[in-house]
């Protein structure tokens, strides 16, 4: 016999990460690049229908909608169904949306075609390929998302130039009909988000290591036999140990079950293996808690034991039942609630403000050469960042929060500037600086979720995410808009926006202190109790 050894599996870090990559900026450019070359491809069409401005509107709008509920589902969809298999259905749905648009005769066709369906569609993707991403990558979160959000830039910056050519050589149809061929490209996006379990790499962990983990706690050590795959799976495996009782953890026992879980690969995962795994050296509570924290499998007491499967649990009731489904509690955590709305108020801010730039430039009189050009600075600006971004994080290590919060900080304090400028040359250097700051609201956007949240719970957070971002860009964004039809004062219009900012730099920064705080205090007091005790120690050795 072979003899078995001891292994951690552990995140690729690179590798088929790198395909992740590409295979995520597939679908994000394709949707992230069409909504502001929307007016390019269907300005003409909607103005023949007597429909342009409105229409536009609503219809981006009805995107976010369509896309927040989708996100909102997605985390219960990849329980009862897998990841994958979600995000391919997206990617497919989002094929179908664009080849219906070829058939649009009025506004509602485009409402159905790319509001809903590829809304729907990109609410699938969205959660899939940060969740996967978020999986593969550990290490060096920040450059490979870096290096993500790149090629996504880029294709951004190239997406309008490849439609204006499309719509000269081939007219409006035409375009849409190559378009949907790109947009086939989505599938393949998916298709290539593996399971990480079949990509992890196996670390053998040294006689010493395992002897200092022996010491330090009653420690979980996997074993797997050499010929063991790396696939998926497609049966439990069965968990031995020589003593079947059990009692419930402590808190204890519980925290140092996933310090270990962490640096060994996550012992949750173990399902999602093949062939014979033995977990050894583990205390009876231990295995206990591997049991209830998967699904009912079963605990052997040797040979000829009987197996045990936990008893029904009660029945619950609907309200607790869509709690569970969606993952609501996440909402009684006030961090997890002061992040999402101040990312969900900066990217509104973000979003309208590089909306109404091209309009704001048209109403100071600069011409549509002079404003295409500011426009392609701040993307260049973007992708610079993006770049430098990739770079830098190999060298620093910064939490993806405070980069989040030093652009947001950032970009209120250049807003201010930008709505003093009129000239060509300082409307130029503003908007590159905003253009650059821009990255550090989009880049670490999914790294702030991953970093706060445990990998099993991502995706429904993100998916809540989703749903109130995108429902609140629907409600607020028709009031913004009525306010600047009525005002006809874009400085007003950039103000507000520039107090949605605000709102996420000021909340955030308040947590900050509030946090440090109370840390502060608690190690104060623990440093109080303990000479207390030691004064106690001292005063019962002198009687």
């Amino acid at each position: 016999m072979k003899k078995s050894k001891a292994y951690t599996l552990e995140a690729p870090d690179g590798g088929w990460g790198i395909l992740v990559c590409i295979g995520m900026a597939l679908p994000f450019t394709s949707a992230l690049a069409a909504l502001p070359s929307f007016g390019l491809v269907f300005g003409e069409f909607l103005k023949s229908i007597g429909a342009e401005t409105s229409a536009m509107a609503i219809i981006t709008s009805a995107f976010f909608s369509s896309m927040s509920f989708a996100g909102l589902f997605s985390g219960s969809l990849f329980q009862r169904f897998g990841m994958r298999q979600v995000g391919v259905t997206g990617g497919i749905l989002y094929f179908l949306g664009t080849g219906m648009q070829l058939f649009a005769t009025s506004t509602m066709h485009l409402i159905l075609a790319f509001s809903v369906v590829q809304g729907f569609a990109f609410g699938l993707m969205v959660p899939t390929c940060y969740t996967t991403f978020n999986h593969y990558f550990v290490k060096n979160r920040v450059m490979w998302m870096s290096f993500a959000q790149t090629l996504i830039g880029l294709g951004s910056m190239l997406y309008p130039i490849v439609m204006q050519k499309l719509m000269s050589w081939y007219g409006f149809r035409g375009c849409l009909l190559i378009l949907t061929g790109l947009n086939a490209h989505a599938v393949f996006g998916m298709l290539v988000m593996h399971p990480v379990e079949w990509h992890m790499r196996r670390v053998p962990i040294a006689p010493e290591e395992q002897e200092e983990l022996k010491e330090l706690s009653p420690t979980v050590v996997v074993r797997v036999q050499p010929e063991t795959p790396l696939k998926a799976p497609r049966e439990e495996p069965t968990f031995h140990t020589t003593d079947p009782g059990a009692r419930k953890l402590s808190h204890a026992e519980e925290h140092m079950l996933r310090v270990h879980s962490s640096r060994a690969s996550s012992i949750t995962s173990l399902g999602n293996w093949s062939g014979p795994v033995v977990v050894s050296d583990a205390s009876p509570q231990m295995m206990h808690s591997l049991q209830a924290s998967r699904r009912p499998s079963m605990i052997a007491g040797g040979p000829g034991a009987a197996a045990t499967v936990a008893g029904d649990a009660p029945k619950k009731g609907w309200v607790r039942t869509i709690v569970d489904f969606l993952d609501l509690t996440l909402l009684k955590k006030p961090i997890f609630v002061n992040i999402v709305l101040g990312i969900t108020f900066a990217l509104y801010s973000d979003i309208t403000f590089f909306t109404m730039q091209p309009v704001y430039l048209f109403e100071l009189g600069y011409s549509r050469p002079d404003t295409a050009t500011i426009i392609a600075i701040g993307a260049a600006a973007d992708l610079t960042s993006r770049i430098f971004l990739a770079i830098t994080a190999v060298c620093i290590q910064v939490p993806s929060r405070y980069i989040y919060l030093a652009g947001a900080v950032l970009t209120v304090f250049a807003r201010f500037v930008f709505n003093g400028i009129s000239e060509f040359v300082g409307m130029a250097c503003i908007t590159a600086v905003i253009g650059f700051l821009r990255t550090w609201l989009h880049v670490p956007l999914p790294l702030v979720f991953a970093d706060y949240l445990p990998k099993e719970r991502f995706a429904t957070g993100y998916g809540l995410f989703m749903f109130i971002q995108g429902n609140a860009m629907f409600l607020i964004g028709p009031i913004v808009g009525f306010i600047r039809d009525k005002t006809k004062d874009y400085i007003f219009v950039f103000h507000i926006l520039n107090g949605f900012m605000i709102l996420c730099a000021a909340p955030w920064v308040l947590e900050v202190l509030i946090v440090k705080f109370r840390r502060r205090n608690k190690i104060e007091r623990n440093n109080v109790d303990h000479e207390d005790v030691d004064n106690q120690g001292r005063s019962a050795m002198v009687h």
